[in-house]
C-alpha cells in the first residue's frame, strides 16, 4: 500500500493474556475534494523539493565563483570555428598562452633564458665612470695606467616629465612707406581649444592619462598641484576632454559607417557609473554599447539606459551578421535581411556551470557531443 494512502493506526490490545495486533486502516479517500487535496499536496511537495535543489545549486555556484578556479579555456575544436578569421584565432591563441599557467621544468640541465634585452629602438645615452685615483696608478711600478676598454651594462632609465611655459611670439610687419596699410601678424596655428591656458600637448596628455592610463581627472588635478603648484580644477580638465570628444565625432561617424558597410558585427554592452547633476547619493548606472569586428574598428556608444533604442539607432538597416548574447534588446533591430547569430561562449557557459554543479548531469553527454568540454 502506498504510504500516502495509508491513513490508519496500529492498535495493540491485550485479550485473555494474549497479545493481539490489530491494523485498523481507514478507507482510501475517494471523495473528489480529498483527491484534489492530495494532488495539491503532492504538487506543493514536488515544487518545494525542486526549489530546494535550485537554491542549493545556486549557493554552490556562488561558492565556486568566489573560491573556485576562474577562467574557461577554449578547446581546439572551438578554435577551428575561427578558421575563416585568422586574426581572431591568433588573438585568442595569444590570449590563452598569456593566461596559461607556467609549468616549471623538472630538467635540471635546462639553461636560463638569460637577461632580457632592452628594445633596440630606444636611444642610448652613455655614462662613463672613471677609475678612482688609486686605481690609475700601477701597484707594482707606480706608473699611470692606460684605458684599455670598458665594461658595459645597460639599464632602462627615464626622464621625469618636464613642464615649461611655451611663449609664442608672432612676427608683426609693417611698411614704413605705406603706413596706411597697417600691420600684419603671423597667423596662429589651429589649436584644440582656442585661448586655452594649456597647450595641445597638455590637453592630449590629459586625455591619454584618463583613458589609456586610467588616471581620473581629479587625480590629475592633484598631481599638477603637487608637482607644479598649479591649481587646475577638475571641471576645467573635464572641459578639455569634452572638447576633444567633439573633435572626434566625425572620426567616430566614419568608423560606424565602416562597420555598417561590412558583413559582420559583434555587439555587447557593459555598465558604467555616471555622476549626474541632480546630486543623487548614488551614481547613475549608464551603459557603453560596444560594436566591433575582429581586426577592425571598435566603437563605444554611450547610453543612459539599456533599451532597444540604442542598438536600433546605431545599426540602422544593417544587413549582415550580428553576433550578440541572448539579451532581448538585440531582437527586432537591423535590416530585414540581417542574421542574428548567438554567442557560443555564453551558450557554453551554461553547460559549463551545469557540469560544475553536478558532474552526473545529463548535459555532460551533450557537451561531449558538441565538443564543449572544458
Amino acid at each position: 500500500m502506498p504510504p500516502h494512502e495509508l491513513l490508519g493506526c496500529l492498535n495493540v490490545s491485550i485479550n485473555s493474556g494474549k497479545s493481539v495486533t490489530h491494523c485498523e486502516c481507514a478507507p482510501i479517500p475517494s471523495a473528489p475534494a480529498d483527491l484534489e487535496l492530495i494532488a495539491q499536496l503532492k504538487s506543493q511537495l514536488q515544487y518545494a523539493e525542486l526549489r530546494i535543489r535550485v537554491l542549493e545549486e545556486r549557493l554552490r555556484l556562488m561558492r565556486i565563483e568566489k573560491y573556485g578556479a576562474g577562467g574557461e579555456k577554449l578547446s581546439h575544436a572551438q578554435l577551428e570555428l575561427f578558421e575563416l578569421a585568422p586574426v581572431v584565432s591568433e588573438m585568442i591563441e595569444q590570449s590563452e598562452s598569456e593566461h596559461a599557467p607556467a609549468h616549471r621544468s623538472t630538467n635540471k640541465s635546462a639553461k636560463h633564458p638569460g637577461r632580457q634585452e632592452l628594445p633596440s629602438n630606444l636611444p642610448r645615452v652613455e655614462r662613463i665612470l672613471p677609475c678612482t685615483p688609486d686605481q690609475r696608478v700601477c701597484k707594482r711600478c707606480g706608473k699611470e695606467t692606460v684605458v684599455i676598454g670598458y665594461e658595459e651594462s645597460s639599464q632602462l632609465d627615464v626622464e621625469p616629465a618636464k613642464y615649461f611655459v611655451l611663449v609664442t611670439k608672432r612676427e608683426k610687419r609693417a611698411c614704413r612707406s605705406c603706413e596706411e596699410l597697417g600691420v600684419v601678424s603671423a597667423p596662429l596655428p589651429p589649436r584644440i581649444i582656442e585661448k586655452c591656458l594649456a597647450s595641445d600637448r597638455i590637453v592630449i596628455d590629459t586625455v591619454i592619462s584618463k583613458y589609456c592610463n586610467h588616471t581620473p581627472l581629479h587625480r590629475q588635478s592633484m598631481i599638477l598641484e603637487r608637482d607644479l603648484g598649479l591649481e587646475i580644477s577638475r571641471a576645467t580638465l573635464d572641459g578639455w576632454v569634452l572638447k576633444v570628444g567633439e573633435l572626434l565625432i566625425p572620426m567616430v561617424a566614419a568608423m560606424r559607417r565602416e562597420l555598417i558597410s561590412g558583413s559582420y558585427i559583434q555587439a555587447d554592452e557593459t555598465t558604467v557609473d555616471v555622476q549626474t547633476r541632480e546630486g543623487r547619493e548614488k551614481n547613475h548606472q549608464a551603459y557603453l554599447w560596444q560594436y566591433s569586428r575582429p581586426g577592425g574598428s571598435a566603437v563605444f556608444d554611450f547610453r543612459l539606459g539599456r533599451g532597444r533604442d540604442g542598438p536600433k539607432r546605431f545599426l540602422g538597416q544593417f544587413e549582415g551578421i550580428l553576433q550578440t548574447d541572448g539579451y532581448a534588446a538585440y531582437d527586432q533591430i537591423g535590416g530585414a535581411n540581417m542574421v542574428h547569430a548567438a554567442c557560443w561562449a555564453h551558450a557554453r557557459r551554461q553547460f559549463f556551470e551545469a557540469v560544475q554543479l553536478n558532474p552526473r548531469d545529463p548535459v555532460v553527454p551533450a557537451m561531449s557531443l558538441l565538443e564543449l568540454s572544458p
